[in-house]
């Protein structure tokens, strides 16, 4: 087994009404609880990687680990860069094996964006590598991606179709009312459903049928986990999130990836906090790591059922 493209599994997800999960890595507990989880419901999956984990983690070690989890499974699973500042960045990915990255020029001015994402897919396309972007700023804080409320902005649809048409995307990561990290609302969720429903039909006007469009900021900040966090010694108040039946209703229409980070980070700190505090004689790592592994995996295995629909995708 080897890892492979997502052109296939978008274009299955389009096609069946369902997305894959997007789920952010950064070390062996979670390749491991990721892909089994993936496993246990037959479905394919993404493992994505920010700069900050190439640098915590390095690429061969990523790389590697990604690797033994598709021989172990024998799962579809897509390596994909999340949020590429810089081409040297994406350059990196693609020379470090994976088979997707995305170049994140959504805080340029327009033209610039346009110009520096056509630069990334001609170098990926060359290399048999797909390429997602992003049009629109999510608000909030995820690694090196910071954007305040004030200078979010929602995608626009035309846009949107002239960013694709000129860059040759493979797929476009859009702002419909996500947002990055644990505190996405103050006041009640909502997403722009109409938004994506218009860049949609305008997409598929102009010639691009079942184009995939991306979700990031899409975690539902899991009550559970929260709870667990703060039960044990944790501060993590008003975190809100995004609803499951929202995140679903997004996967029954053009969307094809929806992206997981903060509730893998969530699950991963409550369980951990949790074995600390009931086994405080404790000190073997591998105790409190595979609890927390135990506890991603069950998280990842609700999303695919509940959020994502991608179970037996594999099929």
């Amino acid at each position: 087994m080897a890892l492979v493209t997502t052109t296939d599994m978008f274009k299955k997800a389009f096609e069946n009404k369902y997305a894959v999960g997007a789920f952010n890595i950064n070390n062996m507990e979670i390749v491991q609880a990721v892909t089994r989880g993936a496993k246990a419901l037959n479905s394919v999956c993404i493992l994505q990687v920010s700069k900050s984990a190439l640098n915590y983690a390095g690429p061969k070690y990523l790389k590697g680990m990604v690797d033994a989890a598709v021989a172990e499974t024998g799962i579809d699973v897509a390596l994909h860069l999340d949020h590429g500042p810089d081409f040297e960045t994406v350059k990196l990915a693609i020379e470090s094996g994976f088979t997707s990255v995305m170049f994140d020029g959504s805080h340029f001015d327009y033209e610039e964006n346009v110009a520096k994402t056509i630069e990334v897919v001609k170098y990926a396309h060359d290399k048999g590598v797909v390429v997602e972007a992003e049009l629109g700023k999510l608000a909030g804080v995820e690694d090196d991606v910071k954007v305040d409320a004030a200078n979010a902005t929602y995608t626009d649809p035309e846009q949107a179709v002239d960013f694709i048409q000129r860059t040759g995307v493979d797929s476009l990561a859009i702002a419909i009312g996500t947002s990055h990290g644990a505190y996405k609302f103050k006041g009640e969720p909502k997403l722009d459903f109409n938004r994506l429903e218009t860049i949609t039909n305008l997409l598929e006007k102009e010639g691009f049928k079942n184009y995939p469009i991306v979700l990031h900021g899409a975690s539902s900040v899991d009550e559970n986990c929260v709870a667990m966090c703060n039960k044990y010694g944790g501060s993590i108040n008003g975190a809100k999130g995004i609803p499951n039946e929202m995140l679903r209703k997004a996967a029954s229409m053009a969307v094809c990836k929806i992206n997981m980070d903060t509730d893998i980070r969530l699950a991963m700190t409550a369980a951990i906090r949790k074995s600390m505090a009931e086994k405080p004689d404790a000190f073997d790592p591998r105790g409190y790591l595979s609890d927390a592994r135990v506890l991603i995996q069950s998280l990842v295995e609700g999303k695919i059922k509940d959020v994502l629909g991608s179970e037996n995708s594999m099929n």
